[in-house]
Formats: C-alpha cells, structure tokens, sequence
C-alpha cells in the first residue's frame, strides 16, 4: 500500500529546488501546520534537507526506545520501520492507546473525551486544540485526565527523551 516507509518532514525551500506535486511514481506531498502535526501523522525529519535536525530526533529517538532492535550501527529505515508499525494497525487503522496527560512529554497530540473528532497538543502545560489554521482554544492541561493519545509511541519516547519539535506560533 505504500511506496517506502519513509515520512518525512521536509522543509518548503532547499536548494532553489522545484518539484511538480503529486507527480505519478513519487511520494506523495503532504503539508502539515508544524512538525508536531507531522510527527503525530507517524512522519520523521528528513536526513538530506533538515540534516541537524533529522539527527537530533535519531539520537533522541534511539534513546527513548532502547528495546526497539534499532542501533546506533542500522541505517535510517530500521528506524522507520518501527514508526511505520506505530503510525499503522494490522488493519489499516491508526492505533490509538490511552494515557494519562500528565505523563505525556511536550509535543503529543492527543484526542479529548470531552471533544471527539479534534486533536490537542500538548505543549508548555496546556493543551491547544489543532485547526488548519493554527493553535486556538489553549486550556491548563489538567492533571489525572485520561486521553486518546494521537502521536506514535516511539515517537513519545523521542520527545520524552529530549527532542523538541518545532511549533506553530499560534
């Protein structure tokens, strides 16, 4: 069903570089608000345009899933490979896990009891809930809440592990 199991998140300009969109036989093209929407969608950054950054999550990453079977030594697609389990069920579906929002690192999406259908991110002790647009409805993150949580689980366990996405200034 998918052509590599490489998602990245890649910058908008590199290079003077000019691509035709949905190009038939190519990635598909996806555009995310940050890199924290891109990061809940299952995506990494990319090793060639976002080089310091794709190292930083890899390192950040390898840490926080030190029983993964990925080594420092094994090219990028073990990594993704493991993502790719975490962003897709057996069935298709993206897997969803229940958390307490307290012990959710900085940079998870999650989805509310209170608010099906909308995601929220986590981020400096309160939740944002996500539009196109940007950040809107920003409320304390309360402690003891029990929440869908949106962001892959190895992915968690790179921001818990220090990696710090880049966020909307909304």
């Amino acid at each position: 069903r998918w052509t590599t199991l490489a998602w990245i998140v890649c910058l908008l300009e590199f290079k003077g570089r000019k691509r035709e969109l949905m190009s038939p036989g190519l990635y598909t093209e996806l555009f995310f608000l940050d890199e924290a929407v891109g990061l809940a969608a299952g995506h990494r950054p990319c090793f060639e345009c976002r080089r310091d950054d794709a190292k930083a999550f890899r390192a950040a990453w390898l840490t926080g899933n030190p029983d993964s079977g990925v080594t420092e030594s094994d090219r990028i697609t073990a990594l993704d490979r493991v993502l790719h389990a975490d962003r897709v069920a057996p069935d298709g579906s993206k897997p969803l896990t229940r958390a307490f929002i307290n012990t959710l690192p900085d940079g998870v999406f999650v989805q509310l009891d209170d608010s099906p259908g909308e995601a929220w991110l986590n981020w400096l002790g309160k939740l944002h809930r996500y539009t196109p647009e940007g950040y809107v409805d920003a409320r304390p993150r309360p402690r003891g809440l029990q929440v869908d949580v949106l962001t892959p689980h190895s992915t968690i366990a790179a921001l818990a592990a220090g990696f710090v996405p880049g966020v909307h200034p909304s």
